[in-house]
């Protein structure tokens, strides 16, 4: 006779249960909203569908291709520049101990510290100095502000595990410098990429502010037309904007889970 759960069990399920419906909920709503003409109290789902806010925001008049050009342009350059500095950066704080080592840790975390209208409204004054306002590079380079110290941070937790007994073997049979960084050093830190590089991507596309400052109105992400769209006070077009936004994070995510439940499988197999 197959044991029955266990009352931790049960009480797990249901605290997964609950905030999975919690999380779900706002997309549920922004999806019906979505396709909704007319959605009033009491009614549990609307009554009259429409496809009105999708065809507006995919029409060429639209700004909403412009913003997601733009929103994956930004995000895009963000990421791996941000992989590219981050990698040897956390590296470096990970493997080795010099003097200054807490100081330089400390500053990185300041960005995520200190308010974000501060740390914006400075970056806008130099910004405007150096002549980087207003376009995509600018703002691209704004973004690696707040999106360092994250991807740094997580490969230096990567690093202070990592073994440097395996880079030693590779170079002791003869291997070439590059080889032992594309054959043996990546490979290993493959979850380490994946999930800095996530964070990267969620934190560039999700910026508001900096997007709005460092960008004077010139640059027009996604954020910042959902943020425009949400004072006309039209819930379809607002839902379907906010779908746009999600989607690729969603879509991202999903495939993250994917590479790394991947590499743990190999991983396993290679014990």
């Amino acid at each position: 006779m197959a044991a029955r759960p266990r009352p931790t069990t049960w009480l797990s399920l249901l605290v997964l249960t609950t905030v999975t419906i919690f999380l779900t909920l706002p997309l549920i709503a922004f999806l019906l909203n979505a396709f909704a003409r007319s959605w009033f109290y009491p009614q549990l789902i609307p009554q009259n569908w429409t496809l009105e806010a999708w065809v507006r925001a995919f029409s060429p008049q639209s700004d909403v291709l412009q913003a997601l050009g733009n929103s994956i342009l930004i995000a895009g350059v963000v990421t791996p520049t941000a992989l590219l500095i981050g990698l040897p950066a956390g590296r470096a704080l990970g493997l080795y101990t010099f003097r200054g080592q807490r100081l330089i840790e400390f500053l990185l975390l300041l960005p995520a510290i200190v308010p974000p209208l501060a740390v914006s409204m400075g970056l806008t004054v130099n910004f405007l100095r150096w002549g980087l306002a207003g376009n995509w590079i600018g703002v691209s380079l704004a973004h690696l502000v707040p999106v360092l110290p994250y991807t740094i941070l997580i490969f230096s937790g990567m690093f202070n595990q990592y073994s440097l007994e395996h880079e030693q073997q590779a170079r002791a049979l003869g291997a070439k410098p590059w080889s032992v960084v594309c054959y043996v050093t990546l490979p290993l830190i493959k979850p380490g990429i994946i999930i800095a590089g996530l964070f990267a991507f969620l934190i560039s596309w999700s910026q508001y502010l900096l997007t709005l400052l460092i960008g004077s109105g010139r640059v027009v992400t996604l954020p910042i037309l959902l943020f425009s769209s949400a004072a006309g006070g039209n819930n379809m077009t607002i839902a379907a904007q906010a779908l746009l936004f999600t989607a690729p994070a969603l879509l991202l995510l999903l495939v993250t889970s994917r590479l790394l439940s991947a590499n743990t499988v190999s991983g396993l197999g290679r014990l």
